[in-house]
C-alpha cells in the first residue's frame, strides 16, 4: 500500500515514543503522568447543565450549519467587546472551531502553495508544524531563546526567508517556555506582517491562565484586522478538553478561507456543546478565577521543590506548565533523559525537543498534580538524579 508523500515529516513522533515509554513503565510503576497537557480539573456544573438541558432537545440532534452557530459567534465578539474593547462583526469575523489546533492545522491549506514559507516559533506546539506540512509548505523555525525572553527576533530572519514567508504563527502565552508577550511586541509582529505581505496567526489557548496582567489578544494590535487571525479553545481556562470548543477571530477574509476548508472537511460540533461554551463565555467567571489559584498553588508548590533539590527554575508567567533546563550531562538528551525517569520513578515529563529543535536541553512539566502530589514528584526526581549523576548536588 502506497502512502502520500506529505505523510513522512509526520511519522516520527516524539510523544508516540514517549507514550510507549510510560506503558512499557506502568508494568512496574503508578504512572504520575506530567507530560500532557490537559486540565484535570471539572468543568463549571453551569456548564454542563447547559449540555444536558440540550440533550432533551431534538432539534439539537441534527447536523450544525454555521447559521446554527450564530448565538456562539455572538458570545465570542461580545467576548472581544467586553474584555479587549475590540469591534467584532459575529457574521464574518468569527468562526466556531474544535478547538484551537483546528484552525493553525487547517489554515495553512488556505494560505500557502508547496513550496511556501511558514515562519514558526522553535520551540512551538506540534501541530502548528504539522498544519505547514500537509500544505505542503516549508518551515522557518524561529529560535525562541530565554535571553530574548522567548520571542522571536525579526531582524535576523534572512531577508531570502522573507520574501518567500506566508505565515507568521505566534503563541502567546507560551507552550512550552510559558513566556508571554506584550502588546509592544504584537504590535512590531503585526507590522512586520504588514511589510511583508505575510499572514499573521496567534494561537491565543492560554488566554485566562495568566498570573500576572491579561495578555493582550494580537487583535489590539491590529484592530482593523489587516492581516490578523486568533484562534481560541475552551480547552485551557474553561476546562473543556474533551469536549472540543473553540473559534476563530480576525480578518474577514481569513475566516471565510477557513471557513471553505472546514466546510470541506467537517460540519460544526453538537449543538448541546456550543450551548454550553456560550455558558462558559458569558456565564459567571469565579470559576475560572478559583482554576488559575488552583494552578498558580501549584506553580507555586512546584518552583519551590525544584529549587529546594538543587534544580533552579524560574517562576513560570503563565499556562499549566513549568519548562525547566535540564542538568549536565543530560543537556543535549532531553528524549533519553524522560525514558529513564519514567522508567525508574514512574514519572512522566515531556522532553523539550519535541517541541522543536531549539527545544533540546529542556524538559516541559504539566503541572496536573495536587501540589502534594508535585512535590513528591520532585523528589523522586531528586533521587533519580542522584543516583544518575552519582552526586549529592539533588538531596
Amino acid at each position: 500500500m502506497q502512502f502520500a508523500d506529505r505523510l513522512k515529516p509526520l511519522q516520527f513522533n516524539v510523544f508516540a515514543e514517549m507514550d510507549r515509554a510510560k506503558a512499557a513503565a506502568a508494568e512496574t510503576h503508578e504512572i504520575v503522568d506530567l507530560s500532557l497537557g490537559s486540565v484535570d480539573l471539572p468543568t463549571s456544573p453551569h456548564v454542563l447543565a447547559a449540555i444536558g438541558e440540550a440533550l432533551q432537545d431534538p432539534s439539537t440532534h441534527g447536523y450544525q450549519l454555521f447559521r446554527n452557530t450564530a448565538a456562539f459567534r455572538q458570545a465570542v465578539a461580545d467576548r472581544y467587546e467586553r474584555q479587549f474593547g475590540l469591534a467584532i462583526d459575529p457574521e464574518t469575523e468569527v468562526l466556531a472551531l474544535i478547538g484551537s489546533q483546528e484552525g493553525t492545522a487547517h489554515l495553512p491549506l488556505a494560505v500557502l502553495n508547496p513550496g511556501d514559507v511558514a515562519l514558526l516559533g522553535d520551540p512551538g506546539y506540534p501541530s502548528h508544524y504539522g498544519g505547514v506540512h500537509l500544505a505542503g509548505g516549508e518551515v522557518y523555525p524561529m529560535p525562541l531563546l530565554a535571553k530574548h525572553g522567548y520571542l522571536p527576533q525579526f531582524d535576523q530572519i534572512p531577508p531570502a526567508v522573507v520574501d518567500r514567508a506566508r505565515l507568521m504563527v505566534l503563541n502567546y502565552p507560551h507552550n512550552p517556555t510559558t513566556a508571554v508577550a506584550n502588546l509592544d511586541f504584537f504590535r512590531r509582529a503585526v507590522a512586520f506582517c504588514q511589510q511583508h505581505g505575510m499572514v499573521l496567526i496567534h494561537d491565543f489557548a492560554y488566554d485566562g491562565m495568566a498570573f500576572g496582567d491579561r495578555p493582550p489578544s494580537v487583535l489590539q494590535a491590529d484592530p482593523e484586522k489587516t492581516v490578523s487571525i486568533e484562534f481560541f479553545t475552551l480547552s485551557k481556562a474553561f476546562n473543556m478538553g474533551g469536549f472540543r470548543a473553540g473559534y476563530a477571530i480576525g480578518n474577514r477574509d481569513l475566516i471565510s478561507a477557513l471557513r471553505s476548508v472546514k466546510a470541506a472537511v467537517d460540519f460544526n460540533q453538537y449543538q448541546g456543546i456550543l450551548r454550553g461554551a456560550i455558558a462558559a463565555l458569558q456565564g459567571p467567571q469565579a470559576d475560572v478565577q478559583e482554576r488559575l489559584a488552583i494552578f498558580r498553588d501549584r506553580r507555586d508548590a512546584f518552583v519551590a521543590a525544584m529549587n529546594r533539590i538543587g534544580w533552579p527554575l524560574e517562576t513560570p508567567q503563565a499556562t499549566m506548565f513549568a519548562w525547566a533546563k535540564l542538568p549536565p550531562p543530560w543537556e543535549n538528551q532531553s528524549i533519553e533523559f524522560c525514558k529513564q525517569l519514567v522508567a525508574a520513578t514512574g514519572i512522566a515529563v515531556a522532553p523539550g525537543v519535541g517541541f522543536g529543535p531549539s527545544g533540546e536541553g529542556y524538559v516541559r512539566f504539566a503541572l496536573v498534580q495536587t501540589p502534594e502530589q508535585l512535590a513528591l514528584s520532585v523528589d523522586r526526581i531528586a533521587a533519580f538524579l542522584k543516583t544518575t549523576l552519582k552526586t549529592a548536588a539533588f538531596a
